[in-house]
């Protein structure tokens, strides 16, 4: 199953949006509301819940300087991965979509659509706010 967020310009280069990604600890400014914990488990591991829903360990797997942040589940029953995909424009903006990619049943699909839709979609619609408070 692949999911994607909109497309979102950011008025930051694609090297300050790379490093704001890279920073694990910035993911609990872009996290929706109804988060029920947030951890940072190491330099580049977290750990977070939102309500009614079990706890996600994502950890960083690889990083691409400038373009690319992967992060992928760290144990648990399912394996997926939610990969940052940064575009420069110019020397001052940058475009950034996430991607959700994880293989599911048809039944696990059709129930975690929907949620992981809004959550990638959340993620993106703050980052605009989070990263100006940040960089």
């Amino acid at each position: 199953m692949n999911l994607e967020s909109p497309k979102i310009t950011l008025d930051k280069s694609a090297e300050v949006t790379f490093n704001f990604l890279g920073d694990i600890k910035n993911f609990e400014s872009l996290m929706p509301e109804n988060i029920s914990k947030f951890e940072v488990l190491g330099e580049d591991k977290f750990l977070f819940a939102l309500k009614g829903m079990p706890e996600i360990i994502l950890k960083k797997k690889e990083s691409i300087p400038n373009s690319k942040i992967i992060l992928g589940a760290a144990g648990g029953k399912i394996d997926f991965s939610l990969v940052g995909n940064i575009t420069e424009i110019d020397a001052n903006t940058s475009e950034v979509q996430l991607s959700f990619e994880g293989e599911f049943n048809a039944m696990m699909a059709m129930m975690i659509k929907g949620p992981i839709s809004k959550f990638i979609e959340t993620l993106v619609t703050n980052m605009p706010n989070a990263i100006n408070t940040v960089a």
